[in-house]
């Protein structure tokens, strides 16, 4: 393999770089990929295909994975889940993910690369479900890439962290929504997950927290130097997620009555 194989893929929190060789995906592999790629390989045995396949490692000690066809929703292709039958898949996925890894064992050797404290143990969560890890094609296959954040988590945390990036929850200039349309875009999304009532209560408070977590991650990481958090504190990342934290917690009121009434 050549250098003119390559086509580099942008996007991604990768020391090195992620490149595509014909129909398969290269990315630096980690101490954590041993354990990405048995849950990976647990999702499509248990019927959950919209993640990547993973095919071993390569010579140059890369990990190897399919390539998902299509395009990254965030940021041009964001209006892709205008349409709500269209976010309520996004929310019938990731249900679909958390039902597969419900029986999953992990090797007794597993190193997960966990970057914000979870809240709890219940599954093997994703972390990052969000516009940036999401490939569609159309109404064709989706698939959720990126799965190197994968680590013990829950379901509620995973679910909040996701209606942050696809409601949005969020007064930012270019991606606000009325509070009205957040609502009742939050409610298509955990509609078409399935929760409980008692669920949905617990996820209201999640949805800033967990938003919280990230600036509180950032912040820690930079203030260490490492890298690419640094990088991202400087672009004043860490002020987005705690503004966006400040306006989820401000209109809570708001989620919990699109939730709870109907």
């Amino acid at each position: 393999m050549t250098s003119h194989d390559e086509l580099p893929l942008a996007g991604g929190n990768v020391s090195g770089g992620v490149v595509r060789v014909s129909d398969t995906v290269r990315r630096p592999a980690g101490p954590w990929t041993p354990a990405v790629h048995a849950l990976l390989t647990h999702l499509h045995a248990a019927g959950f295909t919209a993640a990547p396949r993973p095919l071993g490692i390569d010579d140059r000690g890369h990990e190897v994975l399919t390539y998902a066809p299509g395009d990254v929703v965030w940021p041009d292709r964001f209006a892709l889940l205008d349409p709500e039958e269209r976010l309520a898949r996004v929310g019938r996925t990731i249900r679909a993910f958390h039902d597969a890894v419900r029986d999953f064992t992990p090797p007794p050797d597993a190193r997960w690369r966990t970057l914000v404290p979870a809240d709890g143990t219940e599954i093997i969560a994703h972390h990052d479900l969000a516009p940036w890890n999401l490939v569609t094609d159309g109404d064709g296959p989706w698939a959720f890439i990126d799965w190197d954040t994968a680590a013990p988590g829950t379901r509620l945390g995973d679910l909040a962290y996701a209606a942050h990036g696809f409601v949005p929850l969020t007064d930012r200039p270019g991606l606000r929504r009325t509070d009205a349309d957040a609502a009742r875009r939050l409610r298509v999304l955990v509609d078409a997950y399935g929760l409980d009532e008692p669920e949905r209560r617990r996820l209201v408070p999640l949805l800033a927290r967990r938003a919280q977590a990230m600036h509180d991650f950032l912040r820690t990481r930079a203030a260490r130097g490492e890298q690419p958090w640094a990088r991202m504190w400087s672009e004043g990342h860490g002020d987005v997620w705690r503004a966006d934290a400040e306006y989820t917690e401000r209109r809570a009121a708001d989620w919990e009555r699109a939730l709870l009434d109907g």
